[in-house]
Parts: structure tokens; C-alpha cells; sequence
């Protein structure tokens, strides 16, 4: 089974339209979807944000969020090996550092990431990842 880390903006994408292709993929059984923990972090720091932009109410954005996080594998970083920390940082400083726990998560599970985030595609590809999923 491929493991695939799925980054906060397409799971934000996912709770806040009611059909799309993102919510979709998160459905397939052929695919393990891991995340940090740190997304729960960007969760709640943007909560009301995320709410304010969906199309749909408040209360069925919680009743989406409960599916999604049935569909996904929360990871703690501290599980991540320091080497693969360091090794993710580095692809990503210049790019984004936001989105280290993520790169380092597909280095230790040797999974792929998903991430719609063209200029991170980009640029983590100038350094040689090339570690994507494209459903």
C-alpha cells in the first residue's frame, strides 16, 4: 500500500467543499494518508478562518473534519528520526521551512507528499525530491 502525507492546504481544501476530487482521493483504500501532528496544530490556528471560507455551515464542517481525521494517520514528529529532520530542513529552507514536518514525514516512511504548493513542488525538485503525489 503507498503511504501518501497530505499537507494542511489540501486538507483544508477538502473540508471546505461539501464534493471535491481531494475528499475523493482521501476515500481510496489502496492509499495510507499519514500527516505530522503539526497539522492539527494548523487546524485549530486557522479554525475560524476555514469556516468563515467554506461553503458550507459551521456544523458541517465539524461533521467533515470527523470524517477526515478517521482517514488519516497522525504521526508524532517525535517518531521521525533526527537525520531525516535535518535532511527535510534543508530541502526546504529557502522554499517554505513551515513544511519541514511534512517533507521529513515522506522521508521516514518513504511515502509520497501531496501538496498542490507549486513553488514547494519547485523547489524541493531543485534539490533533487522528487517524492510526489499527483492522484
Amino acid at each position: 500500500m503507498t503511504s501518501v502525507v497530505i499537507d494542511t492546504n489540501l486538507f483544508f481544501a477538502a473540508l471546505r467543499t461539501p464534493n471535491n476530487f481531494v475528499r475523493d482521493t482521501l476515500d481510496r483504500s489502496d492509499l495510507r494518508f499519514i500527516a505530522p501532528n503539526f497539522l492539527v496544530v494548523e487546524l485549530f490556528k486557522y479554525k475560524d478562518e476555514l469556516v468563515t471560507k467554506s461553503k458550507v455551515t459551521e456544523d458541517e464542517v465539524y461533521e467533515l473534519l470527523s470524517l477526515l481525521l478517521h482517514r488519516i494517520t497522525f504521526i508524532n514528529e517525535s517518531a521521525v528520526s533526527l537525520g531525516n529532520i535535518i535532511h527535510a530542513f534543508r530541502l526546504c529552507s529557502g522554499v517554505d521551512e513551515k513544511d519541514t514536518p511534512f517533507v521529513a514525514l515522506a522521508l521516514e516512511y518513504d511515502a509520497q507528499l501531496w501538496t498542490r504548493d507549486r513553488e514547494l513542488k519547485d523547489g524541493l525538485s531543485a534539490k533533487g525530491f522528487f517524492h510526489f503525489f499527483d492522484a
